[in-house]
């Protein structure tokens, strides 16, 4: 029998929450910084560190890249006045944008052979493939192009890449075969990208919620909580929407997201096994 892994999207889902929780949760940070040094991708060192969130003890998973790659810029990402920054995109963390002409057109043929070059589990790999497929169908749709033409422009650099492999790492290390994912929560608004400003979610979130029947729950914040690389990981690999009636959770893990808006900016995950209740307990209880 393997884990069950519940996913608590209540301040949405990023690639590298994802990956900061399940660490949290106890996979092996050994076991992955040796199968991410197995994929032939340079240029680019990992940070995992401990950080408050609303007071919260958290871990933070992040890939900083060796040329200069502008952080989030809110007031960028927010504000409406291009002038303020004009001279740099949109960079959201499923994507930096100007590696060279190479990392921005990486699609699905390049991607499958970074991670069948790299030293990775077959668990590993097929979980970060899925996750790459669910995001080049969502591109390609929104693009009006094939998945197999897409070039991942918010999803084909670098720090992406490495994400999505973590993500296929860390769940294999723990051995979660089974993945319950009731509702991911958003915010409204709009936010700046390679292709102008888009309303929230965007458009690659709102087709994989879509085409896979995830349940969206609106928050009356402003912002982008839940990323395309977070939207495809939950369509991935979520077995299940519904928590058992009862279940103990047996380890908890938490991830800090990099953006700094109002709501906690994490996402909590646990490791859970359903339990029977028996009649007597039953009625004790009521």
């Amino acid at each position: 029998m393997g884990n069950t892994l519940y996913l608590e999207c209540f301040s949405g889902i990023s690639g590298d929450m994802t990956v900061a929780a399940l660490l949290d949760l106890g996979a092996d940070e050994q076991k992955l910084r040796e199968e991410l040094a197995s994929l032939p991708l340079t240029g680019y060192r990992i940070e995992i560190t401990e950080v408050k969130r609303s007071g919260l003890r958290a871990m933070d998973f992040h890939v900083r890249l060796d040329e200069d790659n502008h952080d989030h810029d809110m007031a960028y990402l927010y504000g409406h006045s291009a002038s303020e920054h004009p001279h740099h995109e949109h960079q959201r963390e499923e994507g930096h944008h100007h590696h060279g002409e190479h990392a921005s057109h990486r699609g699905m043929k390049e991607i499958r052979e970074i991670l069948s070059a790299g030293d990775l589990t077959e668990g590993a790999r097929e979980r970060a493939l899925s996750i790459f497929s669910v995001l080049a169908e969502a591109e390609a749709k929104v693009h009006g192009t094939t998945p197999e033409e897409v070039h991942f422009h918010e999803v084909g650099a670098v720090d992406s890449v490495i994400d999505i492999a973590a993500i296929g790492i860390c769940l294999d290390d723990l051995g979660i075969t089974d993945v319950i994912t009731p509702v991911l929560y958003e915010g409204e608004g709009t936010v700046r990208c390679q292709h102008g400003v888009l309303p929230i979610p965007v458009p690659a979130v709102a087709e994989i919620v879509s085409t896979h029947g995830i349940t969206l729950h609106k928050m009356p914040l402003q912002g982008e909580f839940v990323t395309p690389t977070g939207a495809a990981t939950v369509a991935a690999i979520t077995t299940s929407d519904h928590l058992p009636e009862a279940y103990e959770i047996e380890r908890i893990g938490i991830g800090a997201g990099q953006r700094e808006y109002e709501g906690p900016g994490i996402l909590r995950v646990m490791l859970v096994k359903e339990k029977e209740i028996s009649e007597k307990e039953v009625g004790r209880n009521t």
